[in-house]
């Protein structure tokens, strides 16, 4: 999974980042300070391989990863050179989803690049340099498209259709409210890759005495969490600075902290379970003497394809998944036991893969 973050300057993104990343993006208090993009790779937190490495004394645990994408902060008039930000959106063309970071916090000490806090203006600015940046996607598409749609008919159809996104763009909307009609319209508009078709995650950068109650008087977070849910967006909760502290502790001193500070759990862990449930992802996980690892696949998958995920070659030759859920396989001690109790299925090429299945894949090419 690969998520980027946007916002303006000052928001908190690059000390998110850090955070997250622990890769140590400059941050400092002025705009433009991120000029390249920076990248950072991010384990998801995930106990039920520790414990499932454990009973088979496995000699590697692998967790899934996300990468993060950070690129400048985006300043109104960004699409058309203003700042640094626009020649840096390429980089999130190609991400799964949006983390868009919007400051809920008062702080004279940290400049606001349009002068107040306005989280529902903050927004919109980001938006509307989305759609601008789309829009010209758009009309090189158009150019490109023009020359054959005369002589074409499906050029033309496909004319039709980015004629018809961007005038929706045009009039202010975002990509993930056109509705398209046909499979061909379906695959012509994935392929274009616009930014504001893709889910985006909201993280309400709050000041530390906000976080207890995940920003439930913060009036700024109450407009984010309205906006969100006018998109069917996800929102977390989050104080970078906070969760910057965090990155440097152990897991035990973590856990003290977090409870110190009456939280059950990190930004990070929220981002992620956000993300999960956003782009509709769950976990199944192998295990042996070798290695235990988890791997991510959209809700929904079966088997074959899901074995596809470790290797082609097991989905082409897919014969069945022998499957035990990970508390069963825990409680009974080990795979021969939980057989013995008949909780390990032989599942075949219709079997849709569950959350916390433990799989092993038989195959034959």
């Amino acid at each position: 999974m690969k998520l980027g973050i946007v916002g303006l300057p000052n928001v908190g993104k690059s000390t998110l980042f850090n955070s997250l990343t622990k890769a140590g993006a400059e941050s400092a208090n002025y705009p433009f300070c991120t000029i390249d993009p920076n990248v950072g790779i991010v384990t998801v937190p995930d106990e039920r391989l520790k414990k499932l490495g454990d009973l088979y004394q496995s000699k590697k645990v692998t967790p899934a990863v996300i990468e993060f994408v950070d690129i400048a902060g985006l300043v109104k008039g960004a699409s058309k050179g203003e700042g640094l930000g626009n020649q840096f959106l390429s980089n999130i063309r190609e991400v799964d989803a949006i983390v868009h970071v919007v400051r809920c916090f008062e702080d004279s000490n940290i400049v606001h690049v349009d002068g107040s806090i306005n989280s529902v203006r903050d927004i919109e600015t980001i938006n509307l340099e989305l759609i601008f940046s789309d829009i010209e996607i758009l009309e090189r598409r158009i150019a490109k498209t023009s020359k054959g749609a005369r002589m074409d008919k499906t050029l033309a159809r496909e004319l039709k259709l980015l004629e018809q996104v961007k005038a929706h763009l045009e009039e202010g909307k975002l990509a993930k409210t056109f509705a398209v009609e046909d499979e061909d319209e379906r695959a012509w508009f994935k392929e274009y890759n616009l930014l504001t078709a893709k889910p985006v995650i909201y993280a309400a950068n709050v000041a530390e005495e906000d976080l207890a109650d995940d920003g439930a008087e913060n009036a700024f977070v109450k407009e984010v969490r309205k906006n969100a849910a006018a998109e069917q967006c996800e929102v977390f909760v989050i104080c970078a600075q906070i969760e910057q502290e965090i990155a440097e502790l152990d897991d035990e001193e973590k856990a003290m902290f977090l409870e110190e500070l009456g939280l059950k759990e990190s930004g990070l862990e929220k981002l992620i379970k956000a993300s999960y449930r956003l782009l509709g992802l769950i976990s199944y996980l192998t295990s042996g003497e070798d290695e235990t690892r988890a791997w991510t696949i959209k809700n929904g998958t079966k088997a074959p394809q899901a074995a596809g995920k470790i290797h082609s070659d097991f989905e082409r030759g897919f014969i069945r998944a022998e499957v035990v859920n990970y508390q069963d396989l825990l409680d009974c001690g080990s795979l021969a036991a939980a057989k013995e109790k008949g909780l390990v299925g032989l599942e075949g090429k219709e079997y849709i893969v569950k959350d916390g299945d433990v799989i092993l894949f038989r195959f034959n090419v």
